[in-house]
Formats: C-alpha cells, structure tokens, sequence
C-alpha cells in the first residue's frame, strides 16, 4: 500500500502528519493507496515555497513562459495514454473518456502558449501635450486551485496553464478521491523545464482548503465543485481579501423541439446523461420533450439505456463506467429512491445492477424517469449520477420559463430544425452556455466556461479571455518627460485631453 503525497518546492514530499485519505479502485471496489492529508503547515510550506520563486518567475519573458508550455503540451501528447490510464484507475470512467479529458486539457496549453499576443496591452500617443498612456496587466503572485474529483487532469489544466503564463506560482489541491494525476501533472511541468516551486501540490481535503482561505500569501482562489462548497470558497476567500472565481453545480437541461431529429437528439441524450456516469458539470439531467414528442423520445430513450454497456472503464467495449466511491453510488441511489416516492415515473431502474467479478465495484445502472415534475427534488437538485430526467412542456415558452427558473445556469441545449426559434431560445435564455444541437456546450479553450445563477461565484468565467484577466492585475500608465515650458502647480482636477 503506497502514499501519495505532495508536490513542493520541486520535490516529491511524504505527508508531515500522518493523517491519510484512502484512495479506491471504483471498479473493483478495493482500496488501492492512502493519500497523505495536509495540514495548515505544508500549505504554509508550499506558500513558502511558491513566494520564493515568484520575483523571478514573474520577471521571466512571456515568450520564454510559453516555451515551457510549448514543451508540456508536447510532453501531454506523449504521455497522454499514462495519464488517461491513471485517471481511470482512480476515477472510473472509461479510458476514451480519460482519453477526451487529457484533450481537454491540452487545448487550454495551446491557448496559454500564446501568451505574448494576450498580455499585450494598449498605448495611446499624446493623450496630453507631450504625454502618452498605456495599459498592462501583471501578475497577482501565488494563486491556487481547488479542483474536483470528477476531471482530475482537465480541470486543473482549465487554471494552471493561463496562470503561469501570466507569470504567477500555482499551487494545487486535488481532490482527494484521485489524486494521482496531479503528481503526474507536476512531474511533466518539472520536465518542461518550469522552475522549481513555480508549481506546487498539497494534497489533502476540508483542512487544506481552509488553510488555502486564510493564507494571507495566496492573491487568488480557482474552485470547481459543488454550489454549497462553491459558495462557501467564494465567501471564505473573498473575506481574506482575495479574487475568487468558484464555478459550482449544474442541473443541465436539453429541450427536445416537436421539429428536431429524434436519432440524433437520443444520441445526444445517451451521451451527454449516461457518459462518465453522468458524473459532469455539464451532463445533461433534464430533458424537456416539448408538445407531442414526448412518448416518441421516450420509446426511442428506453431501449437505449437498457442496453447501455457498464463496466470496468478499461473495459474497450464499456460506455460507462462506474461511479467515485461507494458513498457516492449510495447517495445517487437516495436519489432514485427519492424519485419515486415523490411520484415520478422510474422507467428504467439502474439500481439492481451486479456484475459478475466486480461485485464490490460502484457501479450503478443507468436511470430514466419520465413525468418528471418541476416541485421535485430530483428536478431541483443536481444528483451527479446516470439519472435522467423527462419533464414535459406544452409549448417552447414553457420550457424557456421551466429552464430559467431554475436556480442553476451551467448549461443547456436546445435541438431543433428551426434557425429562429434557435436564435430567440439563445437569446431569451438565462444560461451561461448554449448549445444549438450540440449536447455539451462546452467552450473551446480560446473562449471562456461558466454558468449563471448558482453556478457560478464571481465574476469571471475560466481560462481563456477571462482566465487571463482572473490571474492578472490592470495596470494604466500615464507618462509626461521633462521639456518645453514649466507650467508650475495646476490645483484643478487635470484635463489632459483638452
């Protein structure tokens, strides 16, 4: 049984304490590492450790920056079958999926390899006589980021790259449930050639995030994870003076319009709901059949998930994998449960799967329920599962208003053959994603991610554009040099325009 531990200072670092986390193999059910649980004082180290390599780091060239993420995004490439291999054995989704995260990921390198052309700023000649203005934007310092166990590589890749290329030192918490990833992660940045405690790991669960709060020495907080915890970072890290961005849970809806592809709207379903187990921020939990095409989506639905594929996720034939941990696969069986006793029509039950050899594994079937209403708890509330809501809607205004009241506004997607009643949908809709016949509208690295409402706390989406301006501090410079006549003290408020 072997500890993972942290990342600091450049070095692989044994847990200080001897307070562990246990880590599992989802599939098999057994316990396959402990993971060292850090306290107040290595989070102190890795601050300690991070300061100390921030002056040079942030005086380092942008150009000489993305030459090590250049390297690293070629190092991802190479080891990308490692890294998805890794992701599975903790996580538990199949490899093509582990596969598509490490893509995920590289895409936010290549985008933070342009660095040069996104630090630059703006210049205005002769604002004044003789003085010129311009902008830039600086580094904060050391930054850190709580990631979720769900995208292991993926998500701390959504932060770290853009902000070390803005020329801050990033430390790193994973999540506890799979925390191999992140030491791979910081074995490939050392191999690029990053400066020793640019980039630090400190594993660990509620005592490492607090300490991450309160430490005086951390500009800024990146968070991915639940609406509850999300608030509670926001809250916390914004007290201690900090810039927050805390992206929190979804309940994603799909509106099926009478006029759209069935084949390719059940695709799109099956995929977005059942894949990863439905354990995304972006899965989709709702569909929303609009006027008759309800039972025609249902009887194209039913089969399909029936039949879907589970197994171990380096099963090659598998489409699903299993769930996190144990604890996890019981609280989405609260959830069926649930659903039923509130009177929802439970017309696939996942809950009885076995399969044979991995009987102590977490895996659970898929669900599907049908005259789902929206006073429900399983349509309030995110379940983080394969479960897979219908809701009916009379009318397309209907199922804008149903979208719009709820409390969460990750994303959504409509499908459709209609251009314009596309375009008003992606208009009228209160959600911070939108999909036209694409499932999961997840932006491309070059744009920006997040929701609205109680998906998101903060003000700025993550990477891209706006993980640019999240890592970075607004600069103005105004400059006038001596010459031409003295114009002595000016005791009104100065008007250099004019």
């Amino acid at each position: 049984m072997h500890e993972i531990g942290h990342f600091i200072g450049g070095r692989m670092l044994a847990g200080q304490n001897g307070r562990t986390g246990d880590v599992f193999n989802p599939a098999s059910g057994e316990l396959a590492a402990k993971v060292a649980l850090a306290a107040a004082a290595e989070v102190d180290l890795a601050v300690s450790a991070a300061a100390k390599a921030w002056p040079a780091w942030a005086a380092t060239p942008p150009l000489r920056r993305a030459r090590i993420l250049f390297r690293l995004k070629d190092l991802l490439d190479r080891d990308r079958k490692k890294l998805s291999a890794a992701i599975t054995a903790e996580h538990g989704k199949v490899l093509s999926d582990a596969d598509g995260e490490v893509t995920r990921g590289l895409e936010v390198v290549e985008f933070a390899c342009g660095i040069p052309h996104l630090l630059k700023g703006e210049f205005t000649e002769a604002v004044g006589t003789g003085i010129d203005a311009w902008s830039v934007r600086q580094p904060l310092g050391v930054v850190a980021g709580i990631t979720p166990f769900n995208f292991p590589l993926m998500v701390p890749l959504w932060m770290i790259p853009v902000a070390l290329a803005c020329g801050n030192c990033f430390i790193l918490k994973p999540s506890e449930k799979d925390p191999s990833a992140s030491l791979l992660l910081a074995g490939l940045l050392t191999e690029a050639g990053l400066p020793d405690g640019v980039f630090n790991v400190v594993q660990g669960a509620r005592e490492a995030v607090e300490a991450i709060l309160a430490h005086p020495g951390i500009a800024a907080v990146s968070f991915v994870g639940s609406t509850a915890i999300a608030e509670t970072i926001y809250r916390g890290g914004t007290t201690h003076g900090k810039r927050v961005q805390a992206l929190g849970g979804a309940k994603n809806h799909l509106v099926v319009m009478p006029d759209a592809d069935l084949d390719d709207a059940t695709d799109a379903l099956m995929g977005s709901a059942y894949g990863a187990a439905g354990e995304r921020c972006m899965a989709v939990s709702v569909a929303v059949a609009v006027g008759e095409v309800g039972d025609k989506l249902l009887q194209k639905l039913e089969p399909r998930v029936r039949a879907l594929k589970i197994g171990p996720g380096t099963d090659p034939d598998a489409e699903m994998g299993p769930l996190v941990t144990r604890e996890h696969r019981e609280k989405v069986k609260s959830y069926i449960d649930l659903g039923v006793k509130e009177g929802a029509e439970l017309v696939v039950d996942g809950r009885s799967l076995r399969l044979q050899g991995y009987e102590d594994g977490f895996f659970l079937g898929g669900s599907l329920f049908d005259r789902v209403h929206t006073d429900m708890r399983i349509y309030r509330e995110e379940i983080f599962g394969p479960v897979l809501d219908v809701v009916r809607a009379p009318d397309l205004g209907s199922a804008v208003r149903m979208v719009n009241d709820h409390p969460y506004g990750n994303g959504v997607a409509i499908f459709t053959g209609d251009g314009g009643v596309a375009r008003d949908f992606a208009s009228a809709i209160q959600i911070g994603m939108v999909g036209v016949n694409v499932p999961i509208p997840v932006p491309m690295a070059f744009h920006s991610f997040g929701g609205w409402k109680q998906s998101l706390f903060g003000d700025h989406h993550i990477y891209g554009p706006e993980g640019v301006r999240f890592y970075t501090r607004y600069k103005a410079i105004t400059q006038r040099w001596p010459g031409g006549a003295r114009r002595g003290a000016e005791y009104v408020m100065p008007t250099l325009g004019r």
